[in-house]
């Protein structure tokens, strides 16, 4: 068996198969070719002789370099589909990462924003420049759907339905979802499409869909979007480092600490598995002991 050969295989599964994302892909042939060169050095030559003692050598060595749990566990999976596309293509017979058990890995609590550090950063841009309106546009329909920022700078005009609130977002896997949004949101990026994007899309030679646009009128990046919220924390003198994600999990564990099932944010996080969505309760957990600590008579 050409294992170069098999690995190209692989890839174009994950690509046409699996219609796997970009970055999916780019994690999948790391962790691959990581581990072929782990092979190629031990003088293993075949894919066959992959068993549980070249396994464990292999753990051994992710473990000496001081990889995180999750590095290891993520490669694991990664080998373990690997082998398990060549099971299903009859390549081999048995699949020597079934039996390998992954790390148990400790979740941190996502960080969050309380209220009151939101409320200083809605108050921080300019809305009389065509810029200001566009931060305050993506602050806000950051944090009222929950989206990537991958998904913030792909959202096309089209997407868009302000009669009912909602956006179409295109997610990972080129999965589609709906997102309602609310009215601060909606009067954010109302007046941000209506009077600021024309006039930014006015400097380039370039037509558009995307939404979002940065200062020169073609469409911001994921870099842009992080840069702008890292000049409104500096604006709003706040001590935070304010990443697109953290506005993600402030939506999450706002929704729940406010009643909302997990079901419900499951489907607008748009997270595949609900055990992804569950890392929240966490938090919500710790809100309800405050509750109950500061509410019940015998706490």
């Amino acid at each position: 068996m050409d294992i170069q050969k098999e690995r190209q295989a692989f890839i174009e599964y994950l690509q046409i198969e699996k219609n796997a994302s970009s970055n999916t892909i780019q994690f999948y042939e790391y962790d691959l070719n990581a581990f072929l060169e782990f092979l190629n050095k031990e003088g293993i030559t075949s894919l066959f002789d992959v068993d549980y003692a070249v396994i464990r050598i292999f753990l051994t060595e992710l473990y000496d370099r001081q990889l995180s749990r999750r590095s290891v566990s993520r490669k694991l999976s990664s080998l373990r589909m690997f082998y398990r596309f060549l099971e299903r293509e009859g390549k081999i017979e048995f699949n020597p990462f079934l039996n390998i058990s992954l790390p148990k890995m400790n979740k941190p609590i996502p960080e969050f924003l309380y209220e009151e550090e939101l409320e200083k950063l809605f108050h921080v841009s300019d809305l009389n420049t065509s810029l200001g309106k566009r931060n305050q546009a993506i602050l806000e329909l950051l944090y009222a759907t929950g989206m990537r920022v991958s998904e913030c700078v792909k959202l096309s005009i089209e997407n868009i339905d302000f009669s009912l609130g909602t956006l179409l977002v295109q997610g990972k896997g080129r999965k589609e979802r709906y997102v309602p949004f609310g009215s601060f949101a909606q009067e954010a990026l109302s007046d941000y499409i209506s009077n600021g994007r024309n006039k930014l899309l006015a400097k380039s030679n370039h037509a558009t869909q995307h939404v979002f646009l940065n200062a020169k009128g073609t469409p911001l990046t994921d870099r842009g979007v992080r840069k702008v919220l890292d000049q409104m924390v500096q604006k709003a003198a706040l001590t935070i480092h304010l990443h697109p994600h953290k506005l993600r999990h402030t939506f999450a564990t706002h929704m729940l600490n406010e009643g909302a099932d997990l079901r419900s944010v499951q489907e607008l996080l748009g997270h595949e598995h609900l055990s992804s969505t569950q890392i929240y309760t966490h938090v919500t957990k710790d809100h309800l002991r405050k509750i109950y600590n500061n509410s019940h008579p015998r706490a």
